[in-house]
């Protein structure tokens, strides 16, 4: 069967996850995580994705982004993949790939799921058991939400500034949003969405989209369409 065209529409967040080939790292230190954080601020600015949050793993990193053109966000991604592992492959002197193929990507309904991503973001490396905190991981931009860094690559989403009348009521309410964590179902939904590609969100916003992109937005059902009774 013939793989579906990747789902991307200008104006709408994407969470996105790219992960090193067979789960091997893709940062060895910290001059790599910088490495990849300057390209990403580089080519995001270059192709017009505004980034609203984003987390570094040892084999894997996440990204909510916005793209402003159908485009952007592939490009971006395209760059970003292919330069970095120039720079990586040469600094570790090592050839060959890095990624495990293709980015993966799905298109999130703004109300729904936005600032549920970004908590799913953000404790990654509660989850996985690397801090006891989200604040304690530097490679994150939950520092920057809670006011303990400011972070020149992040676009925060609208969404973001309605938390709050003021930076520190912003802050605390995002902090609480995070400490409260993500219910396991809306987990499950987020990496499973993301994985295979599909949009997430409501039935009317997936039709929506539907017809916006006249493309599938979930798996369809196996074997033919049931037939009407007559009457």
């Amino acid at each position: 069967m013939a793989r579906l065209p990747r789902l991307t529409v200008p104006g709408y967040p994407h969470h996105v996850i790219q992960r090193g080939n067979n789960r091997q790292p893709v940062f060895v230190d910290d001059q790599d995580r910088e490495t990849l954080l300057g390209l990403l601020s580089e080519y995001a600015t270059k192709h017009k994705v505004a980034i609203h949050a984003w987390v570094l793993m040892g084999n894997h990193f996440h990204l909510l982004a916005t793209p402003a053109t159908d485009k952007g966000l592939p490009l971006m991604m395209q760059a970003l993949g292919r330069r970095y592992v120039q720079i990586f492959n040469r600094r570790h002197v090592r050839t060959g790939t890095l990624w495990e193929g293709r980015y993966r990507a799905t298109l999130v309904q703004t109300d729904r799921y936005l600032l549920a991503c970004m908590a799913y973001i953000d404790l990654n490396p509660v989850r996985a058991g690397l801090v006891t905190k989200a604040a304690d991981w530097r490679w994150s931009s939950h520092r920057h939400y809670i006011g303990l860094h400011q972070d020149r690559l992040l676009t925060p989403h609208p969404l973001c500034w309605a938390l709050g009348n003021t930076p520190f009521a912003r802050e605390a309410a995002y902090a609480d949003l995070v400490q409260q964590g993500v219910a396991l179902d809306q987990q499950a939904q987020l990496t499973d969405a993301t994985l295979k590609g599909w949009a997430l969100g409501d039935r009317s916003f997936l039709e929506q989209i539907e017809v916006q992109t006249d493309r599938r937005t979930t798996r369809g059902r196996a074997g033919r369409p049931a037939l009407k009774k007559p009457g």
